[in-house]
């Protein structure tokens, strides 16, 4: 299972760094925004699994970051404020957030709320639906990868490269290895074809999800992270 990101957006300093350490120490991993004039930046840089929001910030409040995510994916959001009215509760659920947690909590609450909607969102899903993040997953029995529930277009080759690299997601998969299992394709691949074949599957994908999705390790091979 792969390590849950969970990014905190919370001004109040010595709170967010509790919920981290608390968060690692239970192996997920934690970042701190810390561009409060512009927490979407925060979100496409960290790509988390799941976001805590307070609603009290400097610059926009928390109900209008929500907003603005929500314009573009469908990631899991925890509302976490001191603003306890039922009026505050519903705006922040009409607004797209998951739920909502008062402020004081126990840390051992907002970590039960956590793990379920993390399973909710993720573990529910069958295992021939390998998920990259929240809004993107790649269906092993249709070869085919889904943005936003949206199919985009691949090739043979570059199916079998996705479902690779994801079965492998965190490792790097070498590219003798990519060019072993892509032999058993329609295509001849060769060293030089392989390059021409990954390139154009990191603009085709960047152009569909505005992600960065396939990585590179220099003389070794590519991942997904």
């Amino acid at each position: 299972m792969e390590k849950m990101h969970i990014m905190i957006v919370e001004d109040d300093e010595t709170l967010a760094r509790e919920i981290k350490d608390f968060l690692m120490r239970w192996g997920y991993y934690a970042v701190i925004a810390t561009h409060f004039e512009n927490i979407v930046e925060d979100f496409y840089n960290y790509k988390p699994h799941l976001i805590l929001m307070d609603i009290n910030l400097p610059y926009y409040d928390g109900f209008y970051w929500c907003t603005q995510i929500r314009n573009t994916s469908q990631v899991p959001l925890i509302f976490i404020s001191s603003r306890n009215d039922d009026h505050d509760k519903i705006r922040a659920i009409l607004q797209g957030g998951d739920d909502y947690v008062d402020k004081p909590f126990h840390l051992e609450l907002l970590k039960a709320k956590i793990e379920a909607i993390l399973r909710r969102t993720y573990q529910y899903k069958v295992k021939d639906q390998m998920r990259i993040n929240a809004d993107i997953y790649y269906d092993k029995t249709k070869g085919s990868l889904f943005y936003h529930e949206h199919k985009i277009h691949l090739t043979k080759s570059e199916s079998q490269i996705v479902c690779l690299l994801l079965e492998s997601q965190g490792a790097i998969v070498t590219r003798q290895a990519l060019m072993e299992a892509l032999w058993n394709t329609d295509e001849f691949i060769s060293d030089n074809s392989l390059t021409v074949l990954i390139s154009r599957l990191r603009t085709k994908l960047k152009d569909e999800c505005h992600q960065d999705i396939i990585c590179t390790k220099k003389g070794q091979g590519y991942y997904i992270s």
